[in-house]
């Protein structure tokens, strides 16, 4: 029973110990501006790629919505969807936005999605809306 104790103890010091070692992994200003260019490429396409994953999953709760009839599903999913959406912008103009952004100290402890989701939300609140069509008139 001793063995088993020292075990156990050995074990909690010794992930004490790698947890405690382990290097901070915050996606900050402060991790963004020690990129170069593919490496903020990479990371811009990896996260839109992951947007993409989520929008199509979205599909599946519309799916579920549909079978429990939740009322006010299409508006919500709708707007998550929107949201997640990283169309308006391309990988280049992402990159000069957080550029622009985390050169601002202000916004340095910003985490890297969160600064990622308010781009995306400014630029289709600022994006031109596609024109009515025209009616004909007879």
């Amino acid at each position: 029973m001793k063995k088993f104790g020292a075990g156990v103890l050995l074990g909690f010091l010794a992930s004490w110990a790698v947890a405690f070692a382990a290097t901070n992994l915050g996606h900050d200003g402060a991790f963004w501006n020690k990129l170069n260019f593919s490496a903020k490429d990479g990371y811009v396409n990896g996260y839109a790629d992951a947007m993409k994953v989520s929008v199509a999953e979205l599909d599946n709760l519309t799916i579920a919505a549909n079978m429990f009839h939740w009322k006010g599903a299409p508006k919500i999913i709708h707007e998550t969807s929107r949201q997640l959406s990283m169309a308006n912008l391309t990988p280049d103009q992402m990159i000069k936005r957080l550029d622009s952004l985390y050169a601002n100290q202000k916004y340095s402890e910003l985490d890297l999605g969160e600064a990622l989701q308010v781009l995306t939300v400014r630029a289709q609140a600022t994006a031109v809306p596609a024109a009515p069509p025209a009616h004909r008139g007879r």
